[in-house]
């Protein structure tokens, strides 16, 4: 990404499209050059004629209110210009940004934030040391809000949707500011953004899906409500038709359901997290027909989401991610994924919703209780409980001391709020957390475990916890923690499980969670994987960032 995009050459200018306004550029990074280099003829003009820097400075002091970082760097420096100087390192920088604000919608920006045109009128027309000043402050500030939106995100996760309880890695302006002052401003800016393998190859993907779109999308959709193995006519040429525009079918003129299509349905399935029988029924084509553009709308999502785990200590050598989307829980190290187990997560209303947030495991509790939770016990327990004092009898109730409450007093008389006692299930093969939980201790009262009901993990969709992560595979988890610390550490479990009596198992290096949420995200390989909005998150973070001035390159699909 060193030069200008999308730009139409002619007669030595470059014509700039930006929100719908073509702006005259001298044509290349040469052209930005020559551009900011104007600027610094101006300067160096009035330095040598004498004027006051006081209007300069002053005109920098007062544009600093509102951003500390921005204010201490340009304190350290003596409100030293680092854009608006007479020199060639100022006039670099001047044409390194102007270059990178014309390239800033290849990563999904919204260009309008930055005023590219506005800022070239600034740069052209500056008048006096106070307009100097004031133009010093305002490249800066657009500086700082493009390396704030390609490096940690456009929006404030939280904003979008409550379930999202991550804040921005936003680094420090000041620091921001001094290495770009102290480097060179074209590597500094080209890497601001994330420097994962996943966000290379979703950009990768997104400019592929803007030229798809740019040429119509992917065809025409499938109109009937199932095909299958034998089936011919025009709603399997369709379908054909389809599938070869996505990739998953090779070029083929056959009009028939044949054992080639049935292999690229099922590849599809494989791809869009549905079950795999080679079936095109309703979920199958409902995935199947949505458009390229909605595609590419979920991969600037994922873009933006993976801005937000951009986090300036990195994700942890060893880490366990969890896609909520997906199902599935994983241990990475280095890179690569060493474990993988299903799961399932919060159900889709509101208030078991699995919330996405980072934090770290730092022990297991083998045989563990159950200790219901305040809203399940006043929700679920108590209503049955006031019409049957020996109902739920699998759970101890107990008082502020911990002492069992004599239910035959009977609990009529409570209401929710009123309500005082606490409710307990002892360890055992009922147990709601199964044989062992996973501790990453946070506000939200969530971790991952086991359970005894491991007939859900066979279904495609898995949203029926009350916002826990409940895991198909919690043994062969354990012993990939522990691998690191024991010597045996199926040996170790075992022997804590076989005694039936709760147990702490401490981690002795702590391994960061990372509970995500990504509708659209890539294989090793680079190949698209999309799943189920299950929470309607990525459609409000769209609206979001749509309000925000993302736009979508291409046409409709």
């Amino acid at each position: 990404m060193g030069k200008l995009r999308n730009l139409r050459r002619g007669s030595g200018l470059v014509g700039l499209v930006l929100a719908g306004a073509l702006i005259a550029l001298p044509a290349g990074r040469a052209g930005a050059q020559e551009l900011s280099q104007g600027l610094s003829e101006q300067v160096a003009q009035d330095v040598t004629q004498g004027l006051s820097m006081t209007a300069y400075r002053q005109a920098v002091a007062e544009n600093l209110s509102g951003n500390e970082g921005l204010a201490a760097f340009y304190r350290m420096r003596d409100f030293a210009p680092i854009w608006t100087g007479p020199d060639d390192t100022a006039a670099l920088r001047r044409a390194a940004l102007i270059e990178a604000f014309g390239t800033a919608s290849v990563h999904g920006l919204p260009t309008q934030r930055y005023d590219l045109d506005g800022l070239i009128r600034k740069m052209r027309h500056v008048e006096g040391e106070r307009a100097r000043g004031e133009l010093e402050v305002e490249l800066s500030r657009a500086f700082l809000q493009y390396a704030h939106d390609l490096q940690s995100g456009i929006l404030n996760p939280h904003d979008a949707d409550s379930g999202i309880k991550r804040e921005a890695p936003r680094r420090d302006p000041k620091i921001l500011l001094e290495v770009l002052a102290a480097s060179d401003p074209h590597q500094v800016l080209q890497h601001l953004a994330p420097s994962s393998d996943e966000y290379a190859r979703l950009l990768r993907a997104k400019l592929k899906l803007e030229k798809i779109v740019s040429r119509g999308g992917w065809g025409p959709t499938v109109r009937t409500a199932k095909l299958e193995l034998g089936q011919r006519g025009g709603d399997v040429i369709v379908l054909r038709d389809r599938l070869i525009a996505m990739g998953y079918l090779e070029p083929t003129l056959s009009a028939e359901y044949d054992d080639t299509l049935r292999s690229a349905v099922m590849r599809f399935q494989e791809s869009h997290g549905l079950a795999v029988d080679g079936v095109a029924g309703s979920s199958t084509l409902s995935q199947l027909n949505i458009s390229a553009e909605d595609r590419l709308k979920s991969v600037l999502v994922a873009m933006e989401r993976e801005r937000w785990l951009n986090l300036p200590e990195g994700l942890g050598k060893r880490h366990i991610m969890v896609n909520l989307t997906d199902f599935h829980a994983e241990i990475v190290d280095d890179g690569k994924v060493t474990f993988e187990t299903r799961s399932v997560v919060g159900s889709p209303e509101d208030d078991r919703r699995t919330p996405e947030f980072s934090d770290k495991m730092e022990f297991m509790v083998i045989n563990p209780s159950w200790y219901v939770p305040r809203s399940i016990v006043v929700k679920e327990y108590l209503p049955l409980l006031r019409n049957n004092p020996g109902a739920a009898g699998h759970l101890e109730i107990t008082d502020r001391q911990g002492r069992p409450v004599n239910r035959a007093n009977g609990f009529s008389q409570y209401t929710a709020s009123s309500f005082p006692f606490a409710m307990r299930q002892p360890p055992g093969p009922r147990n709601a957390l199964g044989t062992v939980k996973f501790m990453f201790p946070n506000k939200y009262n969530i971790y991952l475990h086991d359970t005894p009901s491991k007939s859900l993990f066979d279904r495609n969709q898995r949203t029926f916890s009350h916002g826990c992560v409940r895991l198909s595979d919690p043994h062969d988890f354990a012993y990939a923690l522990l691998a690191p610390q024991t010597s045996d550490p199926v040996r170790f479990f075992q022997s804590k499980l076989g005694t039936g009596r709760e147990t702490r198992v401490n981690l002795d290096q702590p391994v960061p969670v990372h509970l995500i949420y990504r509708t659209a995200f890539t294989t090793v390989k680079g190949e698209m994987e999309y799943r189920a909005d299950v929470y309607g998150r990525d459609a409000r973070i769209w609206d979001a960032l749509s309000a925000a001035g993302v736009v979508l390159a291409g046409g409709p699909s």
